[in-house]
This record gives C-alpha cells, structure tokens and sequence, in this order.
C-alpha cells in the first residue's frame, strides 16, 4: 500500500509539474498574444491617424482647388466680352474723327448694331437667352408695369415690351417688363 501510495504521489508530483510547465507555457503564450495584438492595435492606429491626415489633406485640396475654379469661374465669359469692347471703342474713334454726315451716322447705326449682335452672341454662347414674349403674357417670366387700351389685341397679351428680360440656362436674370392689353 505504502508502494501505491508513493506511485500516488508521483503521479500526482508529475502532473502537478506537468501543470506548471503548461500554466508557464500557456502564460507565456498568452503574453505573446496580448504582444501581438498591442502591435496590431498599434499598426490600426497608425493607419488610421494616416488615413485620417491624408484625408483632411484632400478636403483642404478640394476646397482650396473650388475656391480657385469660382474664383476664375468668369474669365471665358469675359474673353467672349473683349471684342465687343473693342467694337465699341472703334466706334467711338469712328465718330469723333469724323464729321457727323448721313452716311457717318448710318456707319455708326451698323457699328451699334454689330456690337448688340456680337453681345448677343456672346451670351447666348455662355447660355443667356432672351426671354420669348411673343407667346403671351406668363407671369413668372413678364413683369407687367401697365395696362394699355389696343382694339386690336384681346385682353392680357403682351402689347409692348419696355424692357427685355433674360434667363440663364432654366434661371430668370431679370424678367421682361411689359404692358398687357386691358380693354375693359
């Protein structure tokens, strides 16, 4: 018995000591884990502080870049505007170098009336058009300022356009001030 006793024990002293190296082990392998998972936290760390730079980098690219482009937003407008200056200012050398005959007058009637077309078609190029007022009176495009008697036209048409009106793409500038026919 004393015999078993003793294998007892040995046994017992072997899985005790056996125990303690895989407590040791696993402790040591726990540590590890917690090593590595630390370097990890770490590395996501830094990812993400970059990432986090280089995003606000690009927010700061992105608005700087939007702040030019509205800044320089109208120069091809006015560059299709500089040649109608030109046509202007040739007109005014035009009349002052010269004495004001018919035929005088009527070159400057023509250099006018290129300068409005070449102005025209520089807005239109840029997408400004004149609002219609041949179709009848719509009251989010025409401002009526008046009402005029005409016989000849029915009640609520356009009768005069005192001032044109223009839109931008679907947006109104300025809408066209007009009197309409009121006969009653």
């Amino acid at each position: 018995m004393q015999n078993k006793n003793k294998e007892t024990e040995n046994i017992e002293e072997i899985n005790d000591n056996t125990n303690t190296e895989e407590t040791k082990n696993e402790a040591i392998d726990l540590e590890e884990l917690i090593k590595q998972k630390d370097l990890k936290i770490k590395e996501l760390e830094d990812k993400y502080i970059r990432t986090h730079a280089d995003f606000e980098n690009t927010k700061k690219r992105l608005e700087r870049d939007k702040n030019q482009c509205l800044e320089y937003a109208n120069e091809n407008i006015l560059k299709d505007f500089l040649p109608i200056l030109d046509t202007l200012e040739s007109a005014i050398s035009g009349i002052s170098s010269t004495n004001n005959s018919e035929e005088n007058i009527k070159n400057i009637e023509a250099g006018i009336k290129l300068t409005i077309d070449n102005f025209m078609k520089a807005l239109n190029k840029n997408g400004v058009e004149v609002i219609d007022t041949e179709n009848g009176f719509d009251p989010n495009l025409h401002n009526a300022i008046m009402q005029i008697k005409d016989e000849s036209k029915e009640d609520g048409e356009i009768a005069q356009v005192i001032q044109k009106g223009y839109k931008y793409k679907e947006r109104i500038i300025r809408p066209s001030m007009v009197s309409i026919t009121k006969n009653n």
